[in-house]
């Protein structure tokens, strides 16, 4: 089965957990960017590491789902730099973000002590509390 049907929607069984509950925008561009990828790739994780960076250029990892970002463009030093950079990911969070925008964030994902935190201490306290929400929905998805 592949990531579109023949009606050109996404077949969402055949995206990611966070992104089946994602907007339509960011099932597109992770399916679109995938299909393309894996044409040129394969199957494989190359393919799938593409397509996470073309939907973090419009998205950000917000709990444990995708929402579109203030404004488009790398989210993090390793994707401004490309495949070759040898930095670690911000793991979905907009790292590029301003500190009040993530403070934001802080806030709606209850994220403790985030008042006295640094820019850098909010996008690793938030990059924690993604990964645990989506731990979290994929238990109440089984």
């Amino acid at each position: 089965m592949g990531r579109f049907t023949n009606k050109g929607e996404v077949n969402e069984d055949e995206l990611p957990s966070t992104l089946q509950r994602s907007d339509e925008k960011a099932k597109k561009t992770y399916a679109a960017t995938l299909e393309s990828a894996e044409e040129q790739y394969g199957d494989g994780e190359r393919a799938h590491r593409t397509a996470y960076a073309a939907l973090k250029h419009s998205h950000e990892k917000v709990g444990d789902h995708w929402e579109p970002k203030e404004e488009n463009g790398p989210s993090d030093s390793q994707a401004a730099g490309g495949a070759d950079t040898a930095r670690e990911t911000a793991g979905g969070v907009d790292a590029n973000a301003s500190k009040d925008h993530l403070y934001h964030l802080a806030q709606e994902l209850d994220v403790p002590g985030r008042s006295s935190m640094s820019k850098a201490e909010l996008v690793d306290a938030l990059q924690k509390a993604n990964d645990r929400e989506t731990r979290n929905a994929r238990k109440k998805d089984s």
